[in-house]
């Protein structure tokens, strides 16, 4: 992810402790590094790992629920009441670790999360090893997490404070949306985003309606609000943005705010198709997240990227739109850039952590292969993904778990499952 469509072949990636030390072809390796342990890839692509730059973790429990609604009618009458009745700390530790191992099985080596009790979300993460910017929740009203946006705020610094010298758990605030956020509450967080130097995640824009009544209440679109108050600038995370036009485009651009695109959450509550093409060529940082499983209904960020680009080719009905590279990238690179952690991750280069994902190939479904990235983004399933590495160290390996119990997990989540089906 160094250089446009630039790849070796018969290469050697170097791990010295949780770095990548040296990249170097397989023909040097054995009289450079004499005594290293190496792992042999025949076949396989080993490539950065997969950065899920929103998803809301402990969501996986409620997979499946209530499918088939439009957003509000999804949220007001099957989510909310659930997450009311159900919602607590044993839940959303069980979630994520749920989640952490399918996104592990599936190539995901970091992810940008938004749920309550994140203090949970980040115990999960830690025992894991896998990578994680988590939201630091802010909601106006009350929940099982807290009474109001303040009480959000205070909780959310108390965790940041516990994990701030983490090499894997960083933060990000994460106000829900400016429809459940007020102004003063996105004011407050605005100046702690920028005293912290957190990324600022919020959902935006993502239907016709949600701006169409905000507009009515407010008098400016939620986008605006945001630009009145300075929150437009590289820290912004903006989640969804379906409905934007020019000159929203052009704010973004200007400010370095970066847009995460969930296309297949979009598609399936028909929210509407995010202008890919055009913030890519106005200069805006993409990046690509799978919303949670209650609304997608995976985490898997191969499946994702392949719906980014075909949909940006039907929605422009031009074929060279969101290019097999330029999603892979958004997938990669411009995750780690929304996330704030592009000087750690999102490329395989000398200096940054080993987060690294190898892909078999060897498959009847993969061959032949005359370009990797495309293969890729266009033919590969999830499950072809046989090791996933953080910081050097192997969460999965051949297949299986590492640091994760997958009975366990499994257990717990049929539990949950007979626990809200007897409600």
């Amino acid at each position: 992810m160094s250089k446009p469509n630039h790849w070796l072949e018969k290469h050697a990636v170097v791990v010295t402790n949780n770095s990548i030390t040296d990249i170097l072809p397989n023909t040097q390796l054995e009289q450079k590094y004499p005594d290293t342990t190496v792992t042999q890839l025949n076949g396989q692509v080993l490539m950065p790992g997969f950065i899920n730059s929103h998803c809301h973790s402990p969501m996986n429990l409620l997979r499946g629920l209530s499918d088939d609604l439009p957003l509000k009618e999804w949220l007001e009458k099957a989510i909310w009441p659930v997450e009311t009745q159900f919602v607590d700390d044993t839940f959303v530790y069980q979630g994520a670790q749920h989640a952490i191992a399918e996104m592990l099985r599936s190539g995901t080596t970091c992810f940008q999360d938004m749920y309550f009790m994140p203090n949970q979300i980040a115990k999960a993460v830690r025992e894991s090893g896998i990578r994680s910017s988590i939201g630091l929740i802010v909601v106006d009203f009350e929940t099982n997490w807290a009474k109001n946006a303040q009480d959000c705020i205070d909780k959310g610094l108390d965790i940041f404070d516990q994990y701030k010298h983490s090499n894997t758990v960083s933060f990000n605030f994460a106000p829900h949306a400016p429809y459940t956020v007020s102004k003063e509450s996105l004011e407050k967080i605005g100046v702690l985003c920028n005293e912290l130097y957190l990324p600022l995640q919020i959902h935006l824009h993502e239907t016709a309606y949600e701006v169409e009544s905000f507009t009515k209440q407010h008098g400016v679109r939620p986008l605006t609000r945001l630009k009145e108050i300075g929150l437009l600038s590289p820290l912004l995370n903006a989640v969804h943005m379906t409905q934007l036009n020019t000159d929203e485009i052009e704010w973004l651009a200007e400010s370095g705010s970066h847009v995460i695109h969930c296309p297949q959450s979009n598609m399936k509550l028909a929210s509407g198709t995010c202008p890919m093409q055009q913030l890519i060529e106005a200069g805006v940082n993409l990046a690509i997240g799978t919303d949670g499983a209650a609304s997608n209904n995976d985490l898997d960020m191969i499946d994702e990227v392949r719906t980014a680009s075909l949909l940006a080719k039907l929605s422009t009905l031009n074929p060279t739109a969101l290019s097999a590279y330029q999603t892979l990238y958004a997938a990669t690179m411009g995750g780690a850039k929304a996330l704030g952690l592009s000087e750690k991750i999102g490329s395989l280069e000398i200096g940054k952590s080993a987060d690294m994902i190898a892909i078999d190939l060897n498959t009847i479904e993969t061959q032949p292969v005359y370009n990797p990235i495309s293969q890729i983004v266009y033919a590969c399933s999830r499950n072809q993904v046989t090791h996933t590495w953080v910081n050097g160290k192997a969460l999965l390996k051949n297949r299986e778990l590492t640091t994760l119990n997958q009975s366990l997990i499994l257990n717990n989540t049929r539990q949950w499952q007979q626990k809200i089906n007897q409600r």
